[in-house]
């Protein structure tokens, strides 16, 4: 770093994101879980024929996409943020909810943007480890002060929280806010969007680059009561009143119309990941039970890192973490039939050539 960086951020650690090579047709990629579907002719269509001049800033209260987002969960349009990606979202709760006298509380093993968040916003976190089968115990956040951030489901694991036991976080403190981050509930999870309207402390997040193949487009949200929303309404006005190009929200808003589109492509996700999964249950490879378009795996006969290594000799990308817990595991995102075969064939191939 140079002389000029601030003291503030000395300590800060950024979030690293998967690998993109510059030639992606040199790999099955299979390392950022996003959709290997492109986004709908008819979205693509919408976005033509009704992007407003770009001579011109965009809606910075981005109304139509709000109010698409809000007719999709049947909830008042003022319930709702647009946001530059559900990243953006979650900074914004960061930035609103927690401080040095209010932590943060998540998960050892979750989403690796949480303790980054924390630390960028100055933020005392609370890490609370997962179980040993890697699931979420709710009575762990239960009796502790703090913002409580949970992946439902959870990355990079794949398992899901039902609605029961969140609403039972929820209500046993009416006092602290409980967001819920529901990148991956399009893929086998469930929702707790309709929480939003019998509790004000509950703020959903979600995100396009899943489901609804827009990973490039960056585009997100938050639900929440109409007072949390105003809250993170008066930090995003104070940071970035244009967060949402005019391309981005017509692309965000003719997605929307196209939702069998969407709901086609993840029914073709859960078949491959059961596929996936079934194929490499014989092989011998422990798979964590997985609602989202991924999943974790590891193997006795081979530790993660040199899987991933040999993966990627084969031009096969997967995600491989550092952290010792997980350290013997990775993450493998289900994308086409064509290309989960190709996963698996690699996959045979290297356990052979370790005998």
């Amino acid at each position: 770093m140079s002389r000029f960086f601030s003291s503030k951020y000395s300590a800060l650690e950024p979030y690293v994101p998967g690998e993109q090579p510059s030639c992606m047709s040199e790999y099955v990629k299979l390392n950022t879980n996003e959709s290997p579907f492109p986004p709908s002719k008819k979205a693509m269509d919408y976005a033509l024929n009704n992007t407003r001049a770009l001579n011109l800033y965009s809606d910075p209260d981005s109304v139509e996409l709000s109010k698409a987002i809000a007719d999709t969960y049947n909830v008042k349009r003022n319930m709702v943020l647009a946001t530059n990606g559900s990243d953006e979202i979650l900074n914004f709760a960061f930035m609103a909810f927690t401080d040095s006298s209010n932590p943060a509380l998540f998960a050892d093993i979750t989403y690796g943007f949480y303790p980054v968040f924390a630390s960028l916003n100055g933020s005392r976190t609370e890490i609370i480890p997962l179980r040993e089968d890697f699931t979420i115990a709710v009575d762990d956040y239960i009796d502790r002060k703090g913002t409580v951030f949970i992946a439902n489901p959870n990355a990079p694991t794949g398992i899901a929280l039902p609605v029961s036991e969140i609403e039972r976080l929820v209500a046993s403190n009416p006092d602290r806010v409980v967001v819920i981050d529901e990148a991956y509930v399009d893929f086998g999870g469930e929702s707790a969007v309709g929480l939003v309207k019998k509790y004000d402390n509950i703020l959903i997040c979600q995100t396009f680059s899943k489901s609804r193949s827009f990973a490039g487009g960056r585009l997100g949200y938050g639900i929440g009561s109409e007072a949390l929303i105003s809250d993170l309404n008066t930090v995003k006005y104070s940071t970035n009143p244009y967060n949402i190009n005019s391309m981005t929200s017509s692309m965000g808003i003719g997605i929307l119309r196209d939702a069998s589109y969407t709901e086609a492509n993840c029914r073709t996700i859960m078949e491959n990941r059961e596929y996936t999964v079934k194929a490499l249950e014989k092989m011998g490879f422990r798979v964590l039970p997985s609602s989202a378009n991924f999943i974790f795996v590891s193997s006795d006969k081979i530790e993660g890192g040199e899987y991933y290594r040999k993966l990627k000799e084969k031009r096969i990308l997967v995600r491989h973490f550092q952290k010792p817990r997980i350290s013997s595991w990775c993450r493998v995102s289900i994308g086409r039939r064509d290309q989960m075969e190709a996963f698996l064939k690699a996959t045979e191939e290297i356990l052979k050539e370790s005998v």
